[in-house]
Parts: C-alpha cells; structure tokens; sequence
C-alpha cells in the first residue's frame, strides 16, 4: 500500500476514499516532474544567459582588448581618452637642431658632384674657394638592371688518329640550369618570403630585370631550390627543438599545389617556431594537433610560447606559457566590466605592469637573473591569490567566472 503524503496520518489516510488517495498520489508524482523540469530550464537559462553576456561582450571588444585587428573597429568607435597633452604642437618644438635624413657613409657613395656659388646673393661679388664643411645632399637611384648573359660553346673535335669525335663538357662551377644562382634564389625569394604567384613573379622579373621565363621554368627552379634546401631545413629544424623555449604561432596562407599535395586548391597554414638560434617556417594544410606536433616533434623538451589555440593541449602545463599579448588584452576586458569583476581585472593589470617592470630591469642590466626571480615570486603569489578570490567569488553567486 502507498505510504501517505508527509503530514497525513496513516488513519486518516486509510479513512480517506480510494479515488481520493489517487488522486492526491498522482498530483504529487505530477508536481515532482514539473519541479524537476523547472530545475532543468532554470539550468538552461543561466547557461543561456551566460552565453548572451559571453557573446555580447565579444562583439562589442575592440582590438585594445581583443585579437580582432585595428581596422574592425569601425568609424563609429571611440577610443579611451588618453591623459591630456601638454598644449604643444606636434613634433620637434622651436629651438630644436631637428635630425635630418640619415646619410651613407661617404665610402659608400659612387660619386661626389661639387656645387660652387657664382657669386654673392646680396651684392653680387664673385666668389672664389671651397667649403670644407658643405652642406652635403645624397640622391639613392637603382641603376638600369639589364641581364648578365653568358652564352658557353661547347665545341665537338674530331680526333686526326681514330676519328672519334669528343664534345667538350662544362666547367664543375657553371650551373646545368639556364638560369644561375643569383636568379634561381631571387625567385625563390618571391615565391616565399613576399610571397608572389608565378604569375606575379614572371612579371616582374620581365619589368624590372627584363628577364623572360615562363611559369613551367619558375616551377622546375622552385623544385630545385626545395630539394637543396631539404636537408638544411631539417637541420634548423632539429636545432630549433633542442631549444629551451620556442614561440610558436600560426596563420593562414595561400597554399599552391606544386608538389600535387593539394589538388583541390585548399587555403593553408603557414606555422612558425622561433628560437633564440633559428627560425623555422613550415606550410600545410591543417591547423591541427598533429600539425603542431611535426612542427614541434614528439619530444619537445622545452617551453612553448603560444596562444590557446588546441593544437597545443597535448604538452604538460609546465611546458606552456600563454603569449602575454593575449592575456594583456584579456584582462583589459575584465577590467571594463562592472562590479567586482573590473575590480579584480584591475589589480590583475597593475600586477601585470609590476611584472614587466621587473622584466625590463634585467633587460636592461639593473639587475641580474636571481633578483628578478626573487622579486616576480610575491608578484606571482598575488596573481594566483587574485585568480583564486575570483573563482571563489564566481562559485559564491553561481556565476561565470572573469
């Protein structure tokens, strides 16, 4: 038999009608599932609501306190005032001997033409002498580049004794390619550095070199300067993991498909690891962990300066250091909150400028490695004591966190 509703005895109850207890247990079985719905939506709304908050702070960042660039802003945007100038006009002020444009030195000029004044700006008198400290005034020009070609003749001889012919053959020092190597790299150099379409690189190479090649010809040179810089790559790229640190980062790229790798013409990646020693730079198509790992290796040792991105979940968080650009413009947001929020985004700032102090003193040699050691430690503390007053707070109201 049911147990009856809590404050109802058991004899009045069992007095009551059948139908009645029905009733009464039915009621209470609907009102438990409509507590347990109102829970779940109650849950629903202030994850919801979070969200809102989330994204409607996201879309009103600017580039001061967020990734997005400069030029999202918008006209309508008004940046933070900034303290008050001193009421002076911009630029060198009066009196001020002002530096001029910076001169090459005289070894590196390739021609010095005197100017001497006929005579007198005021009574005409002629004048006669040199100035040993004229006013000096350089012109940089680029001189007209026309094509270093150098035609060999290999010539065929025929033997007075046994008639065989013999061909003479190229000196060990002259390039079996059409195109030298002073060519061959500054096409490479369009390829990559700048980087420039074949297209783009044909012309220019005809405007400014007057050199005709066609595309198939930068091709063939972009695969022959490939596979001779395979086996440096791979070196730097060795060295650069047995570094302590690394700053790693990656952004988008036009990626072609010369190597037939990406016949459907997908945009790529361009990744990049930068050490105190190397630099390295590689291309692919995937923004992913395992792109990270073939940059990176699988037994990466040392410390990785990166932003949040995923790909870089699967180090320790002893070998993570979160790019301090990033953090600044976040705590920048939390700062512009309201209430207790902006209060402590605040504090985390002013700590984060107490950091960096420090970290310019050692750069500039006023003090050496142990003392800004022993002087980040209590700035170390406060931040974490300052993160932890914020989690706590959140979890007090049942709120997001900063």
């Amino acid at each position: 038999m049911p147990t009856p509703p809590a404050g109802i005895s058991e004899a009045d109850w069992l007095a009551w009608p059948t139908s009645a207890r029905s009733l009464i247990l039915h009621q209470q079985q609907e009102i438990q599932v409509l507590r347990q719905e109102n829970d779940r939506l109650r849950a629903q709304l202030t994850a919801l609501a979070t969200e809102l908050a989330s994204l409607r702070e996201r879309i009103g960042r600017p580039s001061r306190n967020s990734s997005k660039p400069p030029s999202s802003d918008g006209q309508g945007f008004k940046p933070p005032e900034r303290r008050r100038g001193s009421g002076r006009k911009r630029g060198g002020q009066q009196g001020h001997p002002g530096i001029g444009p910076e001169l090459l030195p005289i070894e590196r000029v390739d021609q010095v033409v005197e100017h001497h004044p006929d005579a007198c700006r005021r009574c005409g008198t002629l004048l006669q002498g040199d100035d040993f400290e004229p006013l000096r005034h350089q012109v940089i020009e680029i001189p007209p580049i026309t094509p270093l070609v150098i035609e060999h003749h290999l010539h065929r001889l025929v033997c007075p004794c046994c008639s065989t012919s013999t061909c003479a053959t190229l000196p060990a020092e002259v390039e079996a390619s059409r195109y030298g190597p002073r060519l061959s790299a500054l096409v490479g150099l369009l390829g990559s550095a700048f980087p420039l379409s074949f297209s783009k690189t044909q012309a220019l190479l005809d405007q400014l070199l007057g050199v005709e090649i066609s595309r198939a010809a930068i091709a063939t040179i972009c695969e022959r300067l490939s596979a001779a810089l395979e086996q440096p790559v791979e070196e730097a790229i060795q060295e650069a993991r047995q570094q302590p640190v690394a700053y790693v980062d990656e952004t988008g790229a036009p990626t072609g498909n010369a190597d037939g790798g990406n016949p459907d013409g997908k945009r790529g990646w361009q990744w990049v690891m930068v050490t105190p020693v190397v630099t390295v730079f590689l291309q692919g198509l995937s923004r992913s962990a395992a792109a990270a790992m073939e940059l990176l290796g699988h037994a990466f040792g040392g410390i990785v300066v990166s932003d949040r991105l995923s790909a870089y979940n699967h180090l320790a968080t002893s070998q993570r250091q979160l790019c301090w650009a990033h953090l600044i413009r976040d705590l920048t947001a939390i700062a512009e909150r309201t209430g207790a929020s902006g209060e402590i985004g605040l504090e985390l700032l002013a700590l984060q400028q107490q950091l960096f102090g420090q970290w310019h003193q050692w750069k500039s040699a006023a003090i050496n490695w142990p003392q800004l050691q022993q002087r980040c430690q209590p700035i170390r503390q406060s931040f974490e004591a300052m993160l932890q007053r914020a989690v706590d707070l959140g979890c007090e109201r049942g709120e997001r966190t900063p």
